[in-house]
């Protein structure tokens, strides 16, 4: 992608730093969790491929999550979520992410415990994670990128800009310059 915004992240210092980097788009999100985010793998589009990020977190959780977007025509938009400590004395991890794509919202996963935090891509989507994980999801941020706007959208906007000055020359007075120009008077 040319140009991301990074934002976030949200959550705790623990476990290890881990970057997916950036993609065109969002196609899957697994998730695993219990009384927080166990872990999180995401399959990104790349080149209009599915590609298989790795896994971040633990092996913990008593339930599961598939998230399948309809990429292209659903992209994801905005990520909210809670984070404290799960035990008493930790640090704090990711307790809670609900997911909201162009077309529908999937979650709350988790427990809705703790901070909140929110954001929502004015116009764009979201392209890529990254964050901290140990046996936990620790922490999450996100990449964000204006859509990829299609050349025929590019022509149909530029042709909306000038239909706006559009006058028909019947509806002209023209006069002829000293150089025998046609001017609209």
């Amino acid at each position: 992608m040319d140009k991301s915004i990074q934002l976030g992240p949200w959550g705790g210092n623990g476990g290890c730093s881990w970057n997916d980097g950036v993609y065109s788009g969002i196609r899957e999100i697994s998730i695993v969790y219990g009384s927080c985010i166990d872990s999180i793998c995401v399959t990104y589009d790349k080149f209009g491929k599915p590609f298989l990020g790795e896994k971040h977190g633990g092996m913990g959780g008593t339930e599961a999550a598939k998230i399948k977007l309809q990429f292209p025509e659903e992209i994801l938009i905005s990520v909210s979520g809670h984070y404290c400590p799960v035990v008493y004395g930790g640090g704090p991890v990711i307790r809670s992410l609900t997911f909201k794509s162009n077309q529908r919202t999937f979650g709350p996963f988790g427990v809705e415990e703790g901070t909140p935090f929110n954001f929502i891509a004015n116009g764009g989507l979201v392209v890529g994670f990254y964050g901290r994980s140990g046996w936990f999801l620790d922490s999450i941020g996100f990449y964000l990128s204006s859509p990829k706007v299609s050349l025929f959208q590019r022509v149909q906007t530029m042709f909306q800009g000038l239909n706006a000055f559009t006058i028909k020359d019947s509806e002209q007075k023209k006069t002829k310059g000293s150089k025998g120009y046609t001017w609209g008077i």
